[in-house]
């Protein structure tokens, strides 16, 4: 057996981050973008976010189609957006990320059986948003070196599950959009898709 192995390196935290990422034509614009963190250590403390662009193409949103961040913990939320999200793909060229609204979380609760579905709901602030997942697949782990994390300067460990589908719904309504596929460091997995057991080492 091997020996072990420990990072010398910052832990700037540890948690969840399943998403659910849509688009109407594959090769077009994403159209629904949601981004679920459930944090369990961190410099900004314990915390849960949803990071919600329902307009994601547009600066403001709209009522019906708001870009917003729930969450019981905002300077967390705000540090995981600004320094993390808004380097993920999904993200990284949409106009919406400065202009987020941030609203205080009055209840999130998991469900499914994590073994052929999942679900995350989330209310807050006049919103309540559900995340699905269906047809999930067989877990995956992954460590990820800095020049291929988003961020450019973390190594992250993650244990990812591709699925067959996924639905984001805004009080009531299903947002457009279906999951496409998508490489995951070599795996074909889609654009929605669980990461539990996420850390995230930084390189100063």
């Amino acid at each position: 057996m091997s020996n072990g192995m420990i990072f010398d390196l910052p832990v700037d935290w540890t948690g969840e981050n399943p998403g659910v990422y849509l688009k109407d034509d594959p090769s077009g614009p994403w159209t629904t973008l949601a981004s679920f963190f459930r944090i369990f250590a961190s410099p900004k403390g314990p915390g849960t976010a949803l990071l919600l662009l329902a307009s994601p193409n547009d600066e403001f949103g709209t009522d019906s189609a708001p870009n917003v961040c729930i969450t019981d913990n905002e300077p967390l939320a705000r540090w995981l957006v600004n320094d993390f999200a808004a380097h993920f793909a999904f993200f990284r060229d949409t106009p919406s990320i400065p202009a987020i609204t941030y609203v205080g979380l009055d209840s999130s609760k998991q469900g499914g059986d994590a073994l052929t579905t999942y679900s995350e709901t989330v209310s807050g602030g006049g919103y309540d948003v559900r995340l699905d997942w269906k047809g999930l697949g067989e877990p995956f782990g992954m460590v990820v070196p800095p020049d291929s994390a988003p961020t450019g300067k973390h190594t992250f460990l993650s244990m990812f599950v591709g699925t067959d589908g996924g639905t984001v719904t805004l009080n009531g309504a299903q947002l457009p959009g279906q999951p496409v596929p998508r490489d995951a460091f070599g795996r074909q997995i889609t654009s929605a898709f669980l990461a539990f057991s996420e850390i995230w080492m930084r390189h100063d």
